[in-house]
């Protein structure tokens, strides 16, 4: 991925690791559910989507042209944020990964996490549908 022809590449990358997690079902069945080493679980995620960008906060609107590319990746990014954090808020923070994957609106959070993680994937020119990264090459792809 093209990570720094953006001016806050590292963010844009967090963010993209978060929804591409959060777009893939098989993936959180394998990993998640398991509890496999350096992928995290949900409110990772969830963190590593909002931790910089506050996106729990205000719209990614307020990113275009730093963190997204045109107002077109910042609506759906929007549109997932909100379907996750309010599962998150209704199962809780602390919840088990099965509470999120059973959640009776979690498919259509991990739908608008997909429409999202690929629309931010082919603004990269990435192939979306290989495997999420483990956290350990994130951090190593974000290193200065």
């Amino acid at each position: 991925m093209p990570l720094n022809d953006m001016p806050w590449w590292r963010w844009r990358a967090n963010v993209r690791s978060a929804l591409h997690m959060l777009s893939d079902p098989d993936f959180q069945r394998e990993c998640w559910l398991t509890g496999r080493e350096g992928y995290g679980d949900v409110t990772d995620a969830v963190y590593r989507l909002v931790e910089d960008t506050w996106l729990d906060n205000w719209s990614a609107e307020k990113y275009v042209g730093t963190v997204f590319r045109d107002s077109g990746e910042a609506a759906l990014v929007d549109v997932a944020v909100l379907r996750v954090l309010k599962i998150m808020h209704q199962v809780g923070a602390d919840a088990p990964v099965s509470a999120f994957l059973e959640h009776h609106g979690w498919p259509e959070a991990v739908r608008a996490a997909r429409e999202a993680h690929l629309r931010l994937a082919a603004g990269d020119g990435d192939d979306p549908d290989v495997p999420p990264r483990s956290l350990p090459v994130l951090a190593m792809l974000t290193q200065v």
